[in-house]
């Protein structure tokens, strides 16, 4: 990661990020540029360079945050018109840790509003375009974070992951992107999506440069107890000798071109003398439908804050109280916001908890309970990230039955709380990139990343 010193500036580093950002504006990745300010934070860095003081691991350098990360720094929108408008009093703890390291934020990105979307289509700025081709889309939720990496805007960005929203992204864009074991990093200060499956993670160009990240990111945080403690920087290398292949993961409905990409990765590892496990996980394929019976009630709850009374937008038509909580959130809210709102109060409900609320948690378990048997016969898995390569921008928009079956391979590890990371794997015929996920148990980023460099 390139760093600021006496020879490069942390100066030079932002205003040509910035330049970036603005070449390739008609991506529509940033919903907000830091221009004044970060380039304000880059002559502090030089200043302290110039007198010889020490300055941190990221000195200087530029990243991108995703739009749903509190800082003063712009508003918080969540890519969202309900909270357009909204300065925050307080900075995620993330971000702080980073920014205590030297890194400089240059912008805000594109995401599917609160996250709701597998292809930043659902965004209040508008979607947000392929690296690798623009007419297709950029991935969701985190689309804008992945593109500023993969066009080579900034070393890295943040993002969230609640079902694949780092993972899928990356694989899209042709980067890394990790979503760490649930609890790794603090999720202070990130506005909620489903905060049983919400994980803080980083789009990056090298496994090394994910490394570092996870260093600095990674601990127990006293505002977030769901946090673990500090395991990531006292992990031991271990040395994998099994990787597994999820069998259901790999047939007919997967698309050829990453089912060659699959295939010549495993080829790669047996070339390398890894044994290959073919693993049967039956109880996977309860994952996308207990996924979309947890995630909208999580939702249902975190969403109900938003109503026009303590920050954001405030409808101006309203006559009294009642009123004014209908026409806020009606029309704040973004029409894939109000789908997920619909289902998580339904399956909320009194007379269908049981039916599907409480079923959907004891498939979750299964789910858990299938990954903790696949470990005992593996190090890690490598599977596909998605079924498709990018789509074609509106192809999914009017099918959302259609769009949730993307989220089939990423979900499960969002349920079983274990880490994921996307490698690059080549590129279709037609130039799109293509991107495999590694999977661990819990605990086992640090090995994970460093095994990643195995299949580059």
């Amino acid at each position: 990661m390139k760093t600021a010193n006496k020879t490069v500036t942390a100066e030079r580093l932002v205003r040509d990020a910035l330049e970036k950002a603005k070449y390739f504006a008609d991506y529509n990745i940033f919903t907000f540029l830091n221009e004044e300010e970060a380039i304000k934070k880059a002559r502090e860095i030089d200043a302290k360079i110039a007198r010889g003081e020490k300055v941190g691991r990221l000195a200087g350098v530029p990243y991108a945050l995703k739009d749903n990360f509190l800082s003063p720094e712009g508003q918080t929108t969540a890519a969202s018109h309900i909270l357009e408008g909204f300065v925050s009093p307080i900075t995620a703890t993330a971000v702080e840790k980073l920014e205590a390291e030297g890194a400089i934020m240059i912008g805000r990105t594109n995401m599917d509003a609160f996250a709701h979307g597998s292809s930043t289509e659902n965004s209040y700025f508008g979607p947000t375009h392929n690296a690798c081709d623009k007419e297709r889309v950029a991935g969701g939720s985190s689309g804008g974070s992945a593109v500023a990496v993969a066009l080579d805007i900034v070393e890295f960005a943040t993002g969230t992951d609640t079902g694949g929203s780092i993972r899928q992204p990356a694989s899209f864009n042709g980067v890394y992107g990790l979503k760490p074991t649930y609890g790794t990093i603090s999720r202070y200060g990130v506005v909620a999506m489903a905060s049983s499956t919400d994980c803080i993670g980083f789009f990056t160009k090298t496994p090394d440069d994910m490394n570092l990240l996870m260093e600095i990111a990674s601990g127990q945080d006293e505002k977030d107890l769901t946090t673990l403690p500090d395991y990531y920087g006292k992990t031991k290398a271990k040395k994998a000798t099994k990787i597994g292949i999820i069998k259901d993961f790999d047939n007919d409905s997967v698309h050829p071109e990453i089912r060659k990409a699959l295939q010549n990765k495993i080829e790669l590892l047996k070339s390398k003398g890894y044994e290959i496990v073919d693993l049967e996980m039956p109880a996977l394929k309860y994952a996308l439908a207990a996924y979309y019976i947890i995630v909208p009630a999580e939702v249902a709850s975190n969403l109900s804050r938003y109503d026009g009374v303590r920050y954001g937008f405030r409808s101006e038509k309203s006559e009294n109280l009642d009123a004014l909580y209908k026409n806020t959130r009606g029309e704040g809210f973004m029409p894939e916001n109000k789908r997920r709102i619909m289902i998580g109060n339904f399956v909320l409900s009194s007379g269908f908890y049981d039916a599907y609320f409480l079923k959907a948690a004891k498939a979750r378990t299964l789910i858990v309970q299938e990954y903790a048997k696949a470990f005992e016969k593996c190090d890690f898995i490598l599977s596909p990230v998605t079924p498709n390569p990018a789509f074609k921008l509106g192809e999914k928009t009017s099918d959302p039955v259609t769009m949730y079956l993307e989220d089939a391979m990423t979900v499960p590890l969002n349920l079983a709380g274990v880490p994921g990371l996307t490698i690059p794997a080549g590129k279709t015929d037609d130039g799109v990139a293509l991107g495999l996920q590694l999977i661990g148990p819990r605990r086992s980023d640090k090995n994970l990343i460093e095994f990643s460099k195995e299949l580059a």
